[in-house]
């Protein structure tokens, strides 16, 4: 299964899809924010990213920015609550997979991670 990358400010959704990824099999590692997300992309490999957009201290379109540097051609798949900060993950969508909107169900965020790694894949 897959290496993912959860970077989420709020703690009960990030451990919330945390287990349920881990649950599929995947190996998930956790970042409170965009920063802590860096830090990890650059002592480890990923299969995904999976953040949120509003964060504090680095949020997600930055991140997002500096991943396809640090980790070309890995998946990024970006969450957001508002619609605003969907569009301004837009002109991303070069380098990013797909935004999913919170809330959202468990299913809908392990289809979401699914396609991103078939996406990956092919």
């Amino acid at each position: 299964m897959a290496k993912i990358l959860i970077a989420e400010d709020e703690d009960s959704l990030r451990r919330f899809v945390a287990r349920a990824l881990e649950m599929d099999g995947h190996e998930i590692v956790q970042a409170g924010d965009g920063a802590d997300a860096v830090d990890h992309l650059q002592a480890d490999r990923f299969d995904l990213l999976l953040s949120d957009i509003r964060m504090p201290v680095m949020d997600g379109i930055e991140l997002a920015t500096q991943s396809s540097e640090i980790a070309p051609g890995m998946p990024i798949l970006l969450m957001t609550g508002y619609a605003e900060q969907r569009e301004r993950a837009e002109p991303l969508m070069r380098i990013v997979v797909d935004v999913v909107d919170k809330p959202f169900s468990l299913p809908q965020i392990r289809q979401a991670v699914a396609e991103a790694l078939t996406a990956q894949a092919a």
